[in-house]
């Protein structure tokens, strides 16, 4: 998303000089600003209301409210930033760990609605790196039904796009990607470089 406020924020966020209270608050206000770009699809219908001086038509969220889904534990950062936007979205959670060895996501919790289909899913990620997490929660999602999925991450990397561009066209998913930048590559342990550190850590602290 190439805006001024969400460069400034994410420079912000890079900062090793940045807390935690503060990284959570920028995080928090990034996600709003890229959630406005990541919505602009939500389904609508037309409406009419009254004003204080005449009619006026407009337009209404419309069908099953948006499910919103962010990855535990960094996604729960980017929880309210979007939720105040779409206030009435429902909310569910999937649990991923990475195998620091393989680099390969597997699942330890979800929250999930056995049947998707009609609803659109916005899913949340800091960090788009080797992309086996988001793919993976994809797939979940993709799999019950939902016919338009958007995710939104921080930062990405160029091998994570590429895999998860390669893997929508595969399973032939209604998919969008908003992210704040792209960065320069993955290195060696699989770390977004020049990225901004682990974001669960930096959000909530050390958990070891």
């Amino acid at each position: 998303m190439d805006h001024p406020l969400v460069a400034h924020k994410l420079t912000q966020l890079r900062s090793t000089g940045t807390d935690s209270p503060t990284f959570r608050r920028l995080t928090d206000e990034l996600v709003t600003l890229l959630a406005y770009e990541a919505t602009r699809t939500v389904r609508v219908e037309a409406c009419r209301v009254t004003t204080p001086v005449t009619e006026a038509d407009g337009v209404r969220l419309s069908g099953a409210p948006p499910l919103v889904v962010p990855i535990l534990r960094a996604g729960l950062g980017m929880l309210e930033g979007l939720t105040r936007l779409i206030p009435t979205c429902e909310v569910g959670f999937v649990g991923m760990v990475r195998d620091e060895q393989t680099l390969e996501p597997t699942t330890y919790a979800e929250r999930l609605p056995k049947d998707l289909r009609g609803r659109q899913c916005y899913v949340l990620d800091p960090m788009l790196a080797t992309g086996g997490s988001l793919a993976a929660t994809v797939k979940f999602l993709h799999d019950r039904g939902a016919d338009q999925i958007t995710c939104i991450c921080l930062l990405a990397a160029p091998e994570g796009l590429a895999r998860i561009r390669t893997l929508a066209e595969q399973w032939q998913i209604s998919f969008n990607l908003v992210v704040a930048a792209v960065d320069d590559h993955l290195n060696e342990v699989g770390y977004i470089v020049p990225g901004l550190g682990d974001a669960g850590d930096r959000l909530y602290g050390l958990t070891e």
